[in-house]
């Protein structure tokens, strides 16, 4: 998942910013670093991201994300109609 976030999204094995001197380092080199980068990163947010249970997630999602969508189609509806962007 690190690679393929490396090489999709942040360039791969181009270094970081366009300056001629990063150049130098091979790409294989930056390849690396970036992709330990995105792992330490996805391991900081899992291990202070709380773990909600299976129950925790189902009432989160029935109770709180479920009318809070309701709302938002309500009003962005609401406001699409009332200035005539709708088509």
């Amino acid at each position: 998942m690190c690679a393929l976030n490396t090489l999709l999204f942040f360039g791969g094995w181009l270094p970081p910013i366009d300056w001629a001197p990063l150049y130098l380092v091979p790409g294989f080199i930056w390849f690396f670093l970036k992709t330990l980068f995105f792992f330490f990163m996805f391991s900081w947010v899992m291990a202070t991201v709380p773990r909600y249970r299976y129950d925790q997630l189902m009432r989160l999602g029935w109770k709180i994300f479920l009318p809070m969508s309701l709302i938002f189609v309500f009003v962005i509806s609401g406001y699409l109609m009332a200035t005539g962007h709708y088509s």
